[in-house]
């Protein structure tokens, strides 16, 4: 994920790939097997379909505050989502560049939870007095960078981790995560004709023995078969809590294929670009993605 122009938003895209690949060793196993199997020549080749947060949904956090970091450089707000059983809103935003990822972010309605749960979270999160990213000065890739890279409230117990974990799993994970880069997505539809289809991707992730996230199937589907999209299951991290480390869900990697739209079906190859594709996101299948880091994935 490179970029030709260093404006501030690509310097801090960069900055968040270059974390999260150190933290996610399937990313540069994948890489690494792309290359070797002349797939594409090097990381910047990939197109990055959107990157994903995950984030508490509670006073001067949550959506309302992350998304000004991408608001002021130049990203829409579009469509909203809402995952009932998981108890988590989002929202995604789109930018008008080319081969800019989309973004998606993601809250966790914490006041649906027990009250057990609920004060667990905000044992931390109360500690945030203020929004956070009021204080940054946004169109300063390096204060963005710390903010994304520093905790926000103190360093969890791995009690209360394991409380989180036993009734949001997408809790437990940001309590101890923070906003770290939950994802990254290879646009699966930009690679070459041997595989750029979800079905022969997928195959090739198999065979260099990459773990894929089978809840709901290994690919999930919209409802108008317009967008397919596969992840691999979390790498684990060796955590540190106030008790000692613990291993747990790191982050992982996402893959989409997004289909032509019918109405231009009829359009020369060379002349199908982003906008004649399958825009958006579909709540059926992200709701099955996001068990990317649950335990029944991970330790499987």
């Amino acid at each position: 994920m490179k970029f030709k122009e260093k404006k501030t938003i690509n310097i801090v895209l960069e900055s968040l790939f270059n974390t999260y690949s150190l933290r996610v060793p399937d990313v540069k196993k994948i890489t690494k097997a792309m290359v070797s199997n002349n797939i594409v020549s090097d990381q910047s080749e990939i197109i990055n379909d959107h990157i994903a947060f995950r984030t508490m949904g509670v006073d001067n956090l949550g959506i309302n505050s992350f998304e000004k970091i991408f608001l002021n450089h130049g990203y829409k707000k579009r469509d909203f989502y809402s995952f009932e059983q998981k108890k988590l809103n989002a929202f995604w935003y789109s930018h008008h560049e080319k081969n800019m990822p989309r973004i998606f972010i993601s809250e966790l309605k914490v006041n649906e939870l027990s009250k057990n749960a609920q004060k667990i979270i905000q044992q931390y999160t109360n500690q945030v007095k203020k929004d956070p990213v009021d204080s940054i000065n946004l169109n300063n890739a390096n204060e963005i960078i710390d903010f994304l890279s520093k905790p926000l409230w103190s360093l969890p117990t791995l009690n209360h981790y394991n409380q989180l974990l036993k009734e949001t799993e997408y809790g437990s994970w940001v309590i101890y995560n923070r906003y770290y880069l939950n994802h990254y997505t290879i646009s699966v539809h930009e690679l070459e004709k041997s595989y750029n289809s979800l079905e022969n991707f997928n195959k090739f992730l198999i065979s260099i023995g990459i773990k894929l996230n089978d809840s709901g199937g290994i690919i999930k589907k919209s409802k108008d078969g317009l967008l397919l999209q596969s992840s691999s299951v979390a790498n684990k991290i060796n955590a540190n809590f106030k008790e000692g480390k613990s291993l747990i869900s790191g982050s992982y990697v996402e893959f989409a294929e997004r289909k032509i739209l019918p109405k231009f079906k009829e359009l020369e190859p060379n002349k199908i670009n982003s906008s004649h594709r399958r825009d958006g996101f579909e709540t059926s299948n992200a709701d099955k993605i996001f068990e990317s880091t649950y335990q029944k994935q991970v330790n499987k």
